[in-house]
Order: structure tokens, then C-alpha cells, then sequence
């Protein structure tokens, strides 16, 4: 059942950190992300209505700033760890690819001027996925997660200068998902958390 095998969490830590490294060489900046000079792989709404469709996607791997891409390859460690516990390999993938696709689709509404990059959104669909497999598998009730869930989504800085809607909309997928998948597990299958994280306490 599980992807641990495959680490597809290290492996999406390199593409992002090396995609950083990419945009830090063609934009001449390292602690800050000269998004005038790269090519157009960030998200900006306007080109997206214009048909530049892939933004979508490839703006998931861009990030703004060195503490921009350290503080979401740190969760994504963490809870893409757990999530390699509990799913398949085209389960974590594609919660993590559809999950930040939602989340960006969503950010569409902020208008054509809005630009956007980030793996939040990818990362925040993960979270989600986890919290209510967890709590679902083990048939306990599910209000704790949402609970947990939406807190952590609070503490990620609701507010100015960060994309609220991605983040929303890749735990909402995340939260549908994982019930989805845990609904459609036999008992026998469903994965059981017996070490609770600090971090993760459901």
C-alpha cells in the first residue's frame, strides 16, 4: 500500500531546490526570486487567461525567497514523510498534483494582475490527506482533524502577501481526498498510526 520505497517526498525536495537553483542563476539573486528575469514558470493570472495553462503547474516548483522554499520543503519533509506511510505512489502524487493544481486554479479568482508561486498548496493537500485518513482509519471521529487541520492553516499566515486561496483549496482537496481513499479501504488495509510526531499529533 504504502510508497516508501520510491521517496517520492526526497525526490519532490530536489526538483524544487533545484528548480530554486535554477531561477537564483537566471535572475542574478539568490535570497530573493527576480521573477522579471526568468521565464514565465511562476503563475501570473493574466497569462493564464491568455492560454498559458501550464503556469498552473510548473509555478508549483518556483518559490520568492530562501525562507519561502526552507519553511515549505520543511513541511513538506514532515508530513510527505507520513504520507509515504499511508498511500500508494499515485495516491501521494497525484494529492500532491491535483492538490496544488486546485489550489492554483482557485488563486485564478484574485484576478488577472494576481502572480503566485509556491508548493503550498501541493503541500497543504498532503496535510489534509493525512489528518483525515488518520483519523478515519482508526474510527475515531474526524472534527479533531478539521480542527488540527484548519488551525495549522491559520498559522501558515493567512493574510497579506501569501496566496490564502491555494492553501485552501489544496486542503480542501487534501481533507476529500484522504477520506475518499480511506472510505474505499478495506479495514484490514487502512493504515493505523502508532507513533505520534510533535509536529503531528493526530
Amino acid at each position: 500500500m504504502n510508497c516508501e520505497k520510491y521517496h517520492p517526498t526526497y525526490i519532490l525536495i530536489a526538483v524544487n531546490a533545484a528548480v530554486y537553483v535554477y531561477t537564483s542563476i537566471v535572475g542574478g539573486n539568490w535570497l530573493n526570486t527576480n521573477l522579471g528575469a526568468i521565464p514565465p514558470i511562476y503563475q501570473w493570472n493574466y497569462e493564464v487567461f491568455q492560454g498559458a495553462y501550464f503556469q498552473l503547474f510548473t509555478s508549483m516548483f518556483v518559490h520568492a525567497s530562501i525562507p519561502h522554499i526552507v519553511g515549505n520543503m520543511l513541511f513538506l519533509f514532515i508530513f510527505g514523510l507520513r504520507a509515504e506511510e499511508m498511500f500508494s505512489l499515485p495516491e501521494y502524487l497525484g494529492t500532491y498534483i491535483l492538490g496544488g493544481l486546485v489550489g492554483n486554479v482557485l488563486s485564478l479568482a484574485f484576478g488577472p494582475n494576481f502572480l503566485s508561486v509556491g508548493a503550498s498548496g501541493a503541500i497543504f493537500a498532503l496535510f489534509g490527506a493525512c489528518v483525515i485518513y488518520d483519523r478515519h482509519s482508526v474510527r475515531q471521529s474526524l472534527l479533531g482533524a478539521l480542527v488540527y487541520a484548519f488551525f495549522l492553516l491559520f498559522l501558515s499566515g493567512l493574510g497579506t502577501g501569501v496566496n490564502d486561496l491555494a492553501h485552501i483549496g489544496g486542503l480542501g482537496f487534501g481533507l476529500l481526498i484522504g477520506y475518499w481513499i480511506a472510505s474505499t479501504r478495506k479495514p484490514h488495509e487502512q493504515y493505523s498510526v502508532r507513533y505520534k510526531h510533535p509536529l503531528y499529533p493526530f
